[in-house]
């Protein structure tokens, strides 16, 4: 059995010390809503409730979908670093990818793919990501981590996320490869590929290339983050039916508030053989005003006891 967890949006904070200069820009926007919402909301000790229990509970791999920062100032993106160093796991046991936050002006991907490089570069790679290099590619046991980067600066008031053809192909190829292996294929991309998952500021441009290259080239599973809610949604795949689940999660640092979802992180329990998996899902959060972290709800994605659309 293969423990995977998947957390994200953790939104690390405080914000360090920002200059005008640093303002001139979208940030300025950036700048305004921290304050007025994830200031008061986001919280580093809920984080390392989140981080503690899913130590606990002892994941063969975790994969974080983005959004480690707020405003991807150049010392946020060092205070990830660190704070991914002192995360409770092996680095070559954690996968990163880089949301939109993490991308928030030009410049700042690349920057965050640097200083992260140890979290998102694949097997047999030397240490460096950028743009290029995605998909990057992990192999651990029989499951495979496939790293999609969907984030790109935009412009103010606008959170949207980009799968483009020259990604899609190298993604296909992965997905033939890994298939070929007999692998439990995990396909990580920070904007959920599924339409009226959110507004349309905040959606994936490529959705329907998204979901055309599963359907064709096939997965086992998808995750993503973005939307801050706990979702599961169906695609294509190469049988035609609606077999590929997309899980998403929420925030990893929002304390327990009304009118949002509090934090939580999925656990997925990955069995059996191609043609034949087994795989629950236990999605782990906060409850209440603590930060005591308990079972929300449990889901069965295949195997004995499975429902899908």
């Amino acid at each position: 059995m293969f423990k995977l967890a998947h957390f994200s949006d953790v939104h690390l904070g405080p914000l360090p010390g920002v200059s005008y200069r640093d303002l001139i820009s979208k940030r300025i926007t950036g700048y305004i809503n921290w304050h007025r919402t994830r200031r008061d909301s986001y919280h580093d000790g809920v984080i390392s409730a989140i981080v503690e229990d899913m130590r606990a509970n002892a994941p063969d791999h975790v994969a974080l979908t983005g959004d480690l920062t707020n405003l991807a100032l150049d010392k946020e993106i060092a205070a990830a670093r660190q704070w991914l160093e002192k995360l409770p796991f092996e680095t070559d046991h954690v996968s990163v990818i880089p949301g939109n936050h993490d991308a928030y002006v030009p410049g700042a991907h690349d920057k965050a793919c640097r200083a992260w490089a140890p979290w998102m570069t694949g097997d047999g790679m030397s240490l460096g990501a950028h743009r290029d290099t995605f998909p990057y590619l992990r192999v651990r046991e029989n499951t495979a981590f496939i790293g999609i980067s969907s984030a790109r600066a935009t412009a103010p008031f606008v959170a949207a996320g980009f799968f483009e053809q020259a990604q899609a192909s190298r993604v296909a190829s992965v997905l033939d490869e890994t298939g070929k292996q007999g692998l439990f294929r995990v396909v990580m991309i920070h904007h959920p590929p599924v339409r009226g998952a959110t507004g349309a500021h905040k959606r994936l441009f490529g959705i329907r290339r998204f979901q055309k290259m599963i359907a064709e080239h096939g997965a086992e599973l998808v995750l993503h983050g973005h939307t801050h809610l706990a979702t599961t949604s169906w695609i294509a795949s190469p049988a035609g039916a609606h077999t590929v689940p997309v899980v998403g999660v929420p925030a990893g640092g929002q304390s327990h508030e009304e009118g949002r979802t509090p934090a939580q992180y999925n656990l997925f329990e990955i069995g059996g053989s191609p043609g034949a998996w087994s795989v629950q899902l236990q999605r782990r959060g906060i409850t209440g005003p603590a930060t005591r972290v308990e079972t929300v709800k449990r889901e069965q994605l295949f195997g004995e006891g499975a429902k899908r659309p």
